[in-house]
């Protein structure tokens, strides 16, 4: 597909950074000194490894994560952060092409655009293998990005003109471009960084490419077919260098999956997580870029009416509590002794102590805190209800009421928004709340030893040789230790999906694995249709499907109309024609 990039979107991003335009500059003096110190190194590479730290606190969320068959956005009520729909438009698998979320090949461009910069500035592979390899690294990982979620991709290796043509290489093609990229840094022997410590920490070093290899291959078959044929039987020419790089990585023994499984994701998790391997490092005090509010969207929409306090602080701060789990969902956290079970909010609702523990104090709700006798009754989220039952807006039906004064008075609106399990899986902070407008300390985990180690399972299973004398069930049982599950002795492909959902719940992969399954257009939640009502009582309603929602050719999102209008030769992705 022929592109051309104007690439206007990028003027800011290059002005920022020093030209380089005189080509008869003589080449040993174009290069500026590289900085002496890991300071001023920072300075100058740091803003190019956190380019889409922004993108994944909300957007990622919303446009990528809600595609899965774990979370679902809703809206009690037009009015109520339906925003235009950017919740639950990806629950539905209906993104349109003004959808915020979809603007992530503008964002990945951006960030190739300075890796490029600083590529050319800085002398190029060849002279500063150790100071560039990271930024090829996160070159790499733009890279990947456009192409997992777009599928074909703008291959960008070097500082693009503004008249330059530039097309859109096949998905297969920029998968290759990426592996030869990561080979070649991954082999330099002064190159990427094998520390895993503060100094390396957020940023790209050798395990960070690694994963990112591993993540590749694991998903080769999807990226080298057609996307709509894709399915769990698709051919993966990849399997046994998906478990080298696997085997790289355990037996640097530098990872672990630890024991406890909660804590990896609190406020304080960070370079002490050994899990870890690549997170984005986030503080809202002084990394404020990438920072998440998961809280904000997963809590209970008027915790202020709720006494005690849900974690035992009181705050001011609205929440928009429009993500909900599917009823699939929930069903999968049914482990004897699962850990991970505490993740899922459901039923009547007990606070919360310092140590995110649950204690024997239930949580009451008042239409008035102040009054004891406007009790509603203990908080309960309810996981047996509808998404379709008339009454959240879940793009069909629009008969409820609002949430207004009334209907809080009288109780109906408090008991409605109580509808749908919810998920605590990065607990906030009061300090969040009152100093720092709900932004959390979270760090973002993107590449987990624990996806390693069911990585290199899933490939065995898949029909890889096994090494190092890993069997399926040794490889599970690691990661289920660290939660306390039952061990297994015999493992499903089904069992693998179920349980990659149970471990990386909310991190950047369920629509990849639902997609290299081949159960992207499976049903759940009320993402396939909707209940339409034909009398006002809702006595009488027939089912509506929702057009698109089981079309394979939404494994791809839309391009979004921006850059559809900058790039007049580029195409929209089928699937979307008309939209």
């Amino acid at each position: 597909m022929k592109s051309y990039i104007k690439l206007l979107m990028l003027a800011g991003v290059m002005g920022s950074l020093t030209g380089c335009t005189d080509l008869d500059t003589p080449i040993d003096t174009r290069y500026p000194v590289m900085p002496d110190n890991p300071i001023a190194v920072d300075a100058v590479f740091n803003s190019s490894y956190r380019q889409l730290h922004n993108w994944f606190a909300r957007d990622f969320g919303e446009g990528v994560v809600n595609q899965g068959d774990e979370i679902m956005g809703c809206c009690y009520t037009i009015g109520n952060y339906y925003d235009d729909g950017r919740a639950i438009n990806a629950s539905i698998h209906s993104l349109t092409l003004n959808n915020w979320s979809t603007n992530i090949m503008s964002g990945c461009m951006e960030g190739i655009t300075q890796t490029n910069k600083i590529l050319l500035e800085y002398g190029g592979p060849e002279k500063n293998d150790p100071v560039v390899a990271p930024v090829r690294a996160a070159r790499a990982f733009y890279h990947f990005w456009m192409m997992e979620l777009f599928g074909d991709a703008p291959i960008i290796d070097h500082v693009v003109q503004e008249s330059e043509r530039i097309d859109r290489s096949p998905r297969a093609d920029v998968a290759k471009f990426i592996e030869s990229e990561l080979i070649e840094i991954l082999s330099q022997e002064d190159g990427l960084s094998k520390k895993n410590d503060p100094t390396t920490y957020g940023k790209p070093n050798y395990w960070m490419a690694a994963s990112l290899l591993v993540k590749l291959y694991l998903n080769w078959g999807v990226y080298t077919h057609p996307i709509t044929t894709v399915d769990i039987n698709t051919p993966n020419e990849k399997l046994a260098d998906c478990v080298k790089w696997c085997d790289e990585i355990i037996k640097s023994g530098i990872f672990e999956v630890g024991t406890g499984y909660r804590k990896k994701f609190f406020p304080d998790n960070g370079v002490h997580i050994k899990d870890f391997i690549y997170a984005f490092d986030v503080d809202p005090a002084n990394k404020p870029e990438g920072t998440t509010t998961w809280h904000r969207w997963f809590g209970f929409k008027k915790e202020s009416l709720c006494v005690p306090a849900v974690y035992g602080w009181t705050h001011d701060k609205s929440l928009a509590g429009i993500l909900v789990l599917t009823k699939e969902c929930v069903a999968r956290f049914n482990l004897p002794g699962d850990e991970r079970n505490k993740m899922v909010l459901k039923g009547p609702q007990y606070q919360m102590d310092a140590n995110y523990e649950f204690t024997n104090i239930p949580i009451m709700v008042y239409k008035d805190p102040s009054k004891p006798t406007t009790l509603i009754g203990q908080l309960n989220y309810r996981d047996d209800f509808e998404f379709d039952d008339g009454s959240i807006y879940s793009l069909g039906d629009e008969s409820l009421p609002a949430i207004n004064k009334t209907n809080i008075a009288n109780g109906t609106a408090l008991l409605n928004i109580q509808k749908g399990a919810r998920l605590c899986k990065y607990p906030p902070r009061e300090q969040d709340y009152t100093l720092y407008n709900r932004q959390q300390a979270n760090d973002y985990p993107i590449f987990r030893y624990a996806d390693i180690l069911l990585t290199k399972a899933e490939c065995i299973m898949r029909g890889a040789a096994p090494t190092m004398g890993h069997s399926v069930a040794d490889l599970v049982n690691q990661v289920r230790d660290c939660a306390g599950a039952p061990k297994v002795t015999s493992f499903s492909m089904q069992d693998m999906l179920d349980e990659r959902s149970r471990e990386f719940i909310l991190e950047p992969w369920r629509r990849n694995d639902l997609i290299r399954f081949g159960q992207f257009e499976a049903d759940w939640g009320e993402k396939n249709r909707y209940k339409v009502w034909e009398d006002e009582a809702h006595t009488k309603f027939h089912w509506q499907e929702r057009e698109g929602a089981t079309d394979p050719n939404r494994r791809l999102m839309p391009l979004h109309k921006d850059i559809l209008q900058t790039n007049t030769n580029w195409s929209q992705n089928p699937g979307y024609l008309g939209i």
